[in-house]
């Protein structure tokens, strides 16, 4: 997905990151407009934090790189203005208390807007007044991720952010984004194990495979382009004819699924089902279902 303009917030130009003879990231090209939720989706080693590191200015790369047109590297502390990030790991200052951490960014960051911070907060069980080393892992990500949503940023980069926290929390979480966070002049990148979760709130799907980009599409055009088919067995043979790209038992009956197929046909052979985001990651880096 391609649509180079003054409003994209990210734009990549055979981007590459090397570690001796590794290519974690192999010449990818990409744009990110503004107002957009995408989703970087890979196994473990893919390349997705390597590439986020590259946009954050975190580590040298080749190739071409503008965020909010600038040069991440270059350009960094006048580009982290308008960028927010949370990594997999919280790492806040473990002597502070958490109203010393929120005196603290409020000092620095001219658009950390602490009344925010505070009705987050409100919402967890965490006291303001107890040390950072005190509060367990998920208060301590809990704490990060209010932090983070109070600072009116143009980026925010989410690097799996709710890892470590329970189920309640991390719905929450996704819906404070949408509610409290989001809008048309907020850009948002995330990366999750848990893909299920998030599928409902992004706008787009970028699959790393090797380093490289797999996919990258918007989920409407997903739907549209990948459709699920059950059908009975008796007419797998004809739903094969047609070219799926993977099939599988399915109580009895036969799953398949398809890109790019006429859907009147598939509709002739059986129900036709819109095919989830984490399940059509599957197909297309092993070519099964799971």
């Amino acid at each position: 997905m391609s649509t180079a303009n003054s409003h994209n917030v990210v734009e990549a130009r055979g981007l590459t990151k090397t570690y001796g003879s590794l290519r974690a990231v192999d010449n990818i090209s990409f744009d990110i407009p503004s107002g957009r939720i995408v989703g970087v989706i890979g196994s473990n080693g893919a390349g997705k934090t390597t590439m986020l590191n590259a946009v954050l200015g975190l580590l040298p790369y080749e190739g071409e790189l503008k965020v909010l047109g600038k040069d991440p590297l270059k350009d960094r502390a006048e580009l982290m203005h308008d960028v927010c990030f949370i990594a997999d790991v919280a790492t806040l200052p473990r002597w502070m208390r958490v109203s010393q951490v929120l005196d603290y960014v409020e000092g620095v960051h001219d658009r950390f807007d602490r009344a925010k911070a505070h009705a987050y907060l409100a919402r967890t069980e965490i006291p303001l007044n107890k040390r950072i080393r005190g509060l367990s892992k998920g208060m301590t990500v809990q704490l990060h991720l209010s932090i983070v949503m109070a600072i009116d940023a143009k980026l925010l980069v989410l690097d799996e952010p709710t890892l470590g926290l329970d189920i309640i929390f991390r719905k929450r979480f996704y819906s404070n984004l949408l509610a409290d966070y989001f809008d048309e002049d907020k850009t948002i990148i995330v990366t999750t194990h848990q893909v299920e979760e998030i599928e409902h709130i992004l706008t787009d799907a970028l699959f790393i495979k090797d380093g490289g980009i797999d996919l990258y599409a918007s989920l409407e055009e997903l739907a549209e382009t990948y459709t699920q088919l059950v059908t009975d067995t008796a007419r797998a043979d004809e739903a094969r004819a047609l070219g799926p790209l993977a099939e599988r038992d399915l109580l009895g009956r036969k799953a398949f699924v398809f890109e790019g197929a006429d859907k009147a046909k598939l509709a002739e052979l059986g129900e036709l089902h819109r095919i989830g985001l984490s399940d059509l990651f599957v197909v297309r880096m092993t070519g099964e279902m799971a």
